[in-house]
């Protein structure tokens, strides 16, 4: 099967996937659609940018479209990030055009009162991201005892991100009956205890590794002074076309770097947890509309970013753990094209790259620094020196005599 012409879909689903351009079936998406559709469990791991989010929206729009009217919500779709939740309901309004069925945003760093009212006029989809959800439940704001479908998205990245505890309890007030689609770039032991106690007899789909890049990413290492990364990333910009996704290791080193950019020219913006959501949005939808040449993140969003046609990352610091160097990389070659990833690491880095390089089992192509890459020039602030308005003589000074009941001060 290679075509979404011939999977057992509604007409009208049939007919909103022609009128945005999906036709042919990635293939995650040709091997969990069917046994989705079925009703039946559904286990799946694939890279990041292979089709993962039809491959779930598609059958939970089908099935509840046949399921007989009944207010309330039917279905949760969990995942790690604000933007990644926010990205998917962006392609399920597009599927479900014309069939009824509503979702509404549950995140984080917006307005609560907006997504309750949206609960109540009659949302019948909840793209929640954990804690939101969770302190909705904690305050009875949301019943989700009618929920027919759950779907975990990236369901690795949230336990890496601590939200195990929620997850169970968001489970937990789900009906046990329901359906359970997981889909996840790894299985990690903690992914693994889910699998085993909430799901049934799913049915277990791999695509490809998902602990290696996919193939038509090219991977460039470049051994690099810490004074020369800024250097050779504005090389890459004149000399290569596209847009630039650049990961820094921490917040004040992504906002840090935005800026250097900025002041060269450059048009960028930083994306990380302690920027606001609408910074957040407008950031992300600067760099998808092309106002932003370059999107400087953190890993806290690498997995939120789904934006089409990313030609280059750069790892500007290295990752944490060789896993997110995965879910970096994976931002670009998506959908069959080809990407190139670039890693800077300094000469004291490289038992770090050597561990990369073994956990994935990849070489980085290793690329020569040209000479004329200039040094970052280091800027300090001029001290400037306050003249005193006291005449020195009247200036007072505390003496070093031990001390004594009463404190002396002499004029000087």
């Amino acid at each position: 099967m290679k075509n979404f012409s011939e999977l057992p879909l509604s007409a009208l689903l049939k007919s909103n996937l022609a009128k945005h351009g999906f036709t042919e079936l990635t293939p995650v998406q040709a091997q969990a659609i069917e046994p989705a559709l079925a009703g039946t469990d559904l286990v799946a791991t694939a890279q990041t940018g292979t089709g993962k989010t039809l491959a779930f929206v598609l059958p939970l729009i089908h099935l509840l479209g046949k399921l007989p009217p009944q207010a309330g919500i039917r279905s949760v779709i969990l995942t790690p990030t604000r933007e990644l939740a926010m990205q998917i309901h962006e392609t399920f309004v597009k599927m479900a055009a014309g069939t009824g069925i509503h979702a509404t945003v549950v995140v984080g760093g917006v307005s609560e009162r907006t997504q309750l009212n949206s609960i109540r006029q009659g949302a019948q989809v909840l793209l929640a991201t954990p804690g939101r959800l969770c302190d909705f439940l904690s305050r009875q704001l949301v019943d989700l005892g009618k929920v027919r479908i759950l779907v975990l998205d990236e369901a690795d990245r949230m336990l890496d991100m601590g939200f195990l505890p929620t997850v169970k309890r968001i489970m937990a007030a789900v009906p046990a009956d329901r359906q359970t689609m997981m889909f996840s770039a790894t299985i990690e032991s903690s992914v693994k205890h889910l699998v085993s106690t909430q799901v049934r007899n799913a049915v277990r789909i791999e695509v490809g590794s998902t602990i290696k890049p996919v193939e038509q990413v090219d991977l460039h290492l470049y051994e690099v002074e810490q004074d020369r990364k800024l250097g050779l990333l504005q090389t890459m910009l004149r000399e290569e076309p596209g847009s630039f996704l650049v990961f820094a290791r921490t917040k004040r080193g992504a906002d840090r770097l935005s800026k250097k950019l900025s002041h060269e020219g450059v048009k960028s913006a930083a994306i990380h947890g302690d920027r606001s959501q609408n910074q957040r949005n407008q950031a992300l939808r600067g760099f998808q509309d092309g106002q932003y040449r370059v999107l400087v993140a953190t890993d806290v969003a690498a997995r939120g970013i789904h934006v089409e046609g990313i030609s280059h990352v750069v790892n500007y610091d290295l990752p944490q753990v060789p896993e997110d160097f995965i879910h970096r990389v994976g931002r670009t070659g998506r959908a069959g094209a080809r990407g190139t990833a670039s890693t800077f690491a300094t000469r004291s880095e490289r038992a770090e790259v050597a561990h990369i390089e073994r956990t994935l089992t990849t070489r980085l192509i290793r690329r020569p620094v040209s000479d004329g890459v200039p040094r970052e020039q280091k800027t300090t602030a001029p001290v400037i020196v306050m003249p005193s308005s006291t005449p020195a003589r009247q200036r007072l000074s505390r003496t070093f005599a031990p001390r004594t009941k009463t404190r002396r001060w002499y004029a000087v």
